[in-house]
């Protein structure tokens, strides 16, 4: 990538690379202050002479580049950092910032998203551009790093945050918890959720090849969020059947007292509101699962190839629809065919635009496109092709390009052809 994403120009600088992030961070829930420092340890593309970090809404009130005091200029958006000497192409370089405010989400096109305060507690919705509301970060998404946060809360609060959590200690009436990811993590993947809070392991995982689940729920929910998610040992053993071995060094499921439009997936993690625990909702408990495979694992070199996300999250849903005795993949197929037949074919999957790349459209098609090369290649050939992908691209990026590649590989130019009908024209094809 050498400039910026195309879907989100004023975020991130391509001058740079960012190794890792270590937040130390405190939030007192009942003001809703945070006050960080942020430790970057970056790499940079070329020679320096000032920098820039993705930072919206909180105060800098310092910044030191390898120790040193370094002038700095927020805007609305950046923090532009000017180092007191030029830092070399190919360099190692180190920024510590310490930073305070008000946390808030941030206006886009995609509607209001970031750091967002509930009833009693706080959440991050990092995607695709959330993350600078509450660390300064490089937030593009093929600049991944590893992260460690030291989170300090008021007592009675708990944090659940991306990473392994370490032991927590009191003092002074406030508990700190470390959380550590030593897998490359974007940084609109990267997400704290305070709350009420009881952590307790989920019943039936750890087995075998099942990776131990934890919940982090308020106690008043705790009996319905074990029904809700008494099936997820089995979904996390059809998506480790199907396409690998589970990527990630946590798997931890949030359930917040607030109602939430839609749950969200960060790296290792997935938060549900309170109306999630339901029945209906279980196609959404296997979505935010899958993409613990594809997109938090195997990720996005750019936005344009969203799909790649949510198009195979979306196929898992109806995988796990098959799976536990609802409808089969089939159905699935044949039903979002006919509502994607009667909208707007003016969609082009492999690179639907900014305002486009949350459609429904590109969740429906990209998973039917999935389906379309699985009845080319044969169910073998096809799981086969899954489970390569995502060992030979753990926790790297990834292009259409390089899947076009990978299905070429699998069965030649003809199911080549066949995701290209789906990918790169905006006309819907037959129905697989």
């Amino acid at each position: 990538m050498s400039a910026a994403d195309p879907y989100a120009p004023q975020s991130g600088d391509v001058s740079y690379d960012v190794l890792s992030y270590d937040l130390t961070l405190g939030y007192r829930v009942r003001t809703n202050r945070l006050e960080g420092v942020a430790t970057i340890r970056a790499v940079a593309r070329e020679a320096l002479s000032s920098f820039a970090l993705d930072l919206v809404g909180l105060r800098t009130s310092r910044v030191r580049v390898n120790g040193m005091p370094a002038r700095y200029a927020a805007g609305p958006r950046l923090l532009r950092v000017t180092p007191g000497g030029s830092i070399a192409a190919g360099d190692s370089f180190d920024v510590e910032v310490t930073y305070a405010g008000a946390p808030a989400p941030r206006r886009s096109r995609w509607g209001a998203v970031g750091w967002e305060e509930l009833t009693d507690g706080a959440l991050v919705a990092g995607q695709p551009i959330g993350a600078p509301t509450w660390f300064p970060c490089n937030d593009r998404p093929d600049n991944r790093a590893t992260m460690r946060m030291e989170i300090t809360v008021d007592d009675g609060y708990t944090v659940a945050a991306t990473g392994v959590a370490g032991a927590s200690t009191r003092r002074g009436g406030r508990v700190t918890t470390t959380f550590t990811s030593d897998v490359p993590t974007a940084t609109y993947l990267a997400a704290v959720h305070v709350g009420p809070y009881r952590t307790r392991p989920l019943a039936g995982s750890g087995e075998g090849v099942v990776p131990a689940v934890v919940v982090t729920a308020p106690p008043a929910l705790t009996a319905a969020a074990d029904r809700a998610f008494s099936t997820v040992p089995d979904m996390l053993r059809l998506f480790e059947r199907l396409f690998g071995p589970y990527p990630q060094e946590a798997c931890t499921l949030v359930v917040t007292a607030d109602e939430l439009e839609i749950p969200l997936e960060a790296q290792g993690l997935a938060v549900f509101g309170m109306n999630h625990l339901v029945p209906a909702a279980q196609r959404l408990v296997a979505h935010e699962l899958a993409h613990q495979w594809f997109g938090n694992s195997v990720g996005l070199a750019r936005w344009s190839d969203i799909w790649l996300n949510e198009g195979f999250a979306c196929y898992a849903e109806w995988l796990w629809s098959e799976q536990s005795g609802a409808a089969v993949v089939e159905s699935c197929v044949a039903e979002n065919y006919a509502r994607l037949a009667a909208k707007p074919r003016d969609l082009l999957l492999a690179d639907p635009g900014p305002d486009d790349m949350f459609d429904d459209r590109v969740y429906k098609r990209g998973a039917i496109a999935l389906h379309a090369v699985r009845r080319a290649l044969g169910d073998g050939a096809f799981f086969d092709l899954l489970r390569a992908w995502t060992a030979e691209h753990r926790h790297g990026l990834v292009t259409t390009d390089d899947f076009r590649y990978a299905v070429e590989q699998a069965g030649g130019a003809d199911a080549a052809a066949v995701l290209s009908r789906w990918i790169d024209h905006e006309a819907l094809p037959p129905r697989p």
